[in-house]
């Protein structure tokens, strides 16, 4: 019946098939994916390894002087630096993401280069500001450290 109508038929539709575990270097996840499975990890990296930090360093630096300057000498230790960074990072990009997501909820992106354009500027936005927000918290820190009279 569709031969009649002039239609040629029904098309084939795309088989998507289930990936084996040695193909998954091969796969090519699209950008917004990626922000997606980010998201993720920075949510898991804030509870799991940023909430215990932060409290253990804010426990030791109000307890007492003594514990004040434990905390400066965990803090200036390039471990404990990279640490941080790495929460500021999850942080900012968990926030940025998630103000995507909330677009996305309101239908606010969800054409396809929309969404692309909106993944790439949350990796930016959250990379920049990371830089931003690091590099201020560094010199509050060491200015803390120089001042004379503590």
């Amino acid at each position: 019946m569709a031969d009649l109508a002039g239609n040629p038929g029904p098309r084939s539709r795309p088989q998507f098939r289930n990936i084996h575990v040695s193909q998954i270097s091969q796969y090519r996840l699209p950008l917004a994916g990626f922000v997606s499975i980010l998201h993720r990890v920075s949510g898991a990296l804030m509870f799991l390894v940023g909430l215990p930090f932060i409290l253990y360093l804010l426990q030791q630096s109000i307890t007492s002087e003594i514990s004040f300057e434990s905390y400066r000498a965990v803090v200036s230790h390039w471990f404990a630096k990279l640490v941080l960074l790495a929460l500021i990072w999850a942080y900012l990009h968990h926030f940025c993401a998630g103000i995507r997501y909330l677009l996305l909820d309101v239908h606010v992106g969800v054409e396809k280069g929309q969404a692309r354009t909106s993944a790439a500027t949350v990796l930016g936005v959250s990379l920049a500001l990371t830089l931003v927000v690091f590099r201020t918290s560094s010199r509050w820190v060491y200015y803390e450290a120089e001042t004379p009279g503590r």
